[in-house]
């Protein structure tokens, strides 16, 4: 118990510490005793999307090569290649499923070992219960596992505050093209209905 009232204590200076430091540069510092727009209660929620994956050699690719490391044509795990995408969300694993949004960011390959991609992504929702708002994904996707799993590490519109995770899997594959699906469990701000 006593270690708790030392954190706590800890906890206060650290926090009186940043406002003196902060009033001395002129900022505006505010504390609040509850946070706005949208906080409020706050739910988890569990939905399921696909990702409409169109590779390099698709004709209407959604997938380019922005950059690369000088050993990036010689490693085994392509290490230092850099990817952004523009890919479409999709309600079901069909091309042709409502569309819901695009799933745009960055793939890294960035492991000299095992072919794992650092992922830096944006759901970001133009139709359905959560249109309008982005979800951000990050972490570390080993290809080669069945399973991978992300962490949700905020978002905008229904999802600010967001925490969470997801699990994304490989629906199928095809020539250039590849279908994900993302099993998703985040916290939201918002009502929600199904998709």
């Amino acid at each position: 118990m006593a270690s708790i009232g030392v954190f706590l204590t800890l906890l206060c200076l650290l926090a009186s510490t940043f406002r003196v430091d902060a009033s001395k540069q002129g900022l505006v510092v505010e504390e609040l005793t509850k946070f706005p727009h949208g906080f409020g209660k706050q739910s988890i929620v569990n939905f399921r999307v696909f990702v409409q994956d169109l590779g390099v050699n698709h004709p209407n690719t959604t997938t380019y090569d922005v950059a690369q490391a000088s050993i990036s044509n010689t490693s085994k795990t392509g290490f230092g290649k850099v990817r952004v995408i523009d890919d479409l969300v999709t309600a079901g694993p069909e091309g042709d499923s409502k569309a819901l949004g695009r799933l745009q960011g960055l793939l890294t390959r960035a492991d000299l070992n095992t072919l794992a991609i650092a992922v830096n992504l944006n759901f970001y929702f133009s139709a359905g219960p959560y249109a309008g708002s982005t979800l951000s994904i990050l972490g570390r996707n080993e290809i080669g596992l069945a399973e991978r799993e992300l962490v949700v590490a905020g978002g905008t519109g229904v999802f600010r505050f967001a925490r969470g995770y997801a699990i994304q899997k490989t629906n199928s594959t095809g020539t250039n093209i590849s279908v994900l699906d993302y099993n998703i469990y985040t916290t939201y701000s918002g009502t929600h209905s199904e998709m």
